[in-house]
């Protein structure tokens, strides 16, 4: 009985209106077979076994074969169990390879042709057959074309997955290459200055323009400074070669902050941010990324100029955000940081445009997707 608790709520869902199709379909097709020339004694055998049928297939997931060899035995001749069988048939069909599939058909084949015996229809017995079969044949077809479609899906996710993982070991492996050199490069010349700071430091002790007291104070001054620095840039480089999991990442909450350094900087920044709501946190990480890339071109490009941003949206209308700043002197860079933004958007199923307004402005917009 495992099977019944790894059943998920779309299999309780789909086996629960099965058996519900099968039993109503049962009902129907006893009350027309019980048209048949037969004895009592077998139209009852007709209608509990097909009930009986009818409830194993909530079993039908964990014995396909099992239970569509016996549901042929039964349609030898039992109408009410016509339904219940076609759904075994078309377990076996989504579920087993094409061979079981074809002896499960085979199996079906003759219990139909016992089946015309038994319950002496009084209509053509050809046409009863060939309506049968052409049933067993769509129902068959629609199974391994449900299968082949999954099939094809699982090749399609997993060949996703693999895609995604190595370019996110692509990725991590180029960040840590570019950490390690900035460490080295940063270990090269600052170490290299602080510690000749440190040494002029000392060397300013022995001084004889100045008293001994004030040259010591001031070198002590000097060495005490120099050896924090020292020590923060070795906290630094310890970070630059973090993993990358480790790394602290900016969130939307970090928004504000951002702006409030910009105007501290000098830049004037005209901020509308209206966004109630809890955001996922990949959402509002990239648009901080974008507010970022977008403060940084403004100071590049047209320095001094007022920038214009608005952040705007809602669960499930999605998340706008919009900057805007003159550009009268805008010269081509080399687009890596807004082909960069390009790609964080798709990451997250979102958009990017920018180009120049009618105004002469430079406006850079983005769409990101904000589930309900």
């Amino acid at each position: 009985m495992k099977e019944l608790f790894r059943r998920s709520t779309r299999d309780w869902i789909v086996d629960s209106i099965v058996f519900v199709v099968a039993v109503f379909a049962g009902f129907l097709l006893y009350d027309e077979g019980s048209k048949d020339p037969i004895s009592p004694g077998l139209l009852a055998i007709d209608f509990y076994v097909g009930m009986a049928l009818c409830l194993t297939l909530w079993f039908r997931r964990r014995w396909p074969l099992q239970l569509a060899i016996i549901g042929a035995a039964v349609s030898t001749f039992s109408d009410t169990a016509g339904v219940a069988a076609l759904i075994l048939i078309l377990t076996v069909a989504i579920h087993r390879p094409l061979r079981t599939t074809v002896l499960v058909f085979g199996v079906n084949a003759i219990s139909l042709a016992v089946y015309v015996q038994i319950r002496d229809k009084p209509d053509d017995p050809t046409a009863v057959v060939i309506a049968a079969i052409s049933v067993y044949v769509a129902v068959a077809g629609w199974g391994l074309y449900v299968r082949s479609r999954r099939q094809l899906l699982q090749t399609l996710r997993d060949r996703a997955d693999r895609a995604e993982a190595v370019a996110r070991l692509e990725a991590e492996r180029g960040q840590l290459r570019a950490r390690e050199e900035i460490a080295r490069e940063m270990h090269d010349v600052l170490g290299h200055r602080l510690s000749l700071l440190s040494v002029h430091a000392g060397a300013l002790a022995y001084r004889q323009d100045a008293s001994a007291d004030e040259v010591a104070g001031a070198a002590e001054i000097i060495r005490a400074s120099a050896h924090q620095a020292l020590q923060d840039l070795r906290e630094v480089i310890g970070v630059l070669r973090a993993p990358v999991g480790e790394l602290p990442q900016p969130a939307f909450s970090d928004l504000p902050a951002l702006i409030d350094g910009s105007r501290e900087a000098g830049i004037p920044v005209d901020l509308t941010l209206d966004a109630p709501g809890a955001m996922p946190e990949h959402v509002g990480r990239t648009a901080y990324r974008i507010v970022q890339e977008g403060l940084t071109n403004a100071v590049k490009h047209a320095p001094g100029e007022p920038v214009t941003i608005s952040v705007t949206g809602a669960p499930g209308n999605g998340l706008s955000v919009e900057l805007r700043n003159p550009a009268p002197n805008r010269r081509r860079g080399d687009g890596q940081g807004l082909k960069g933004l390009s790609e964080r958007a798709a990451l997250v199923e979102g958009r990017i445009e920018h180009g120049r307004t009618p105004e002469g402005d430079f406006r850079l917009y983005a769409w990101l997707p904000w589930p309900a």
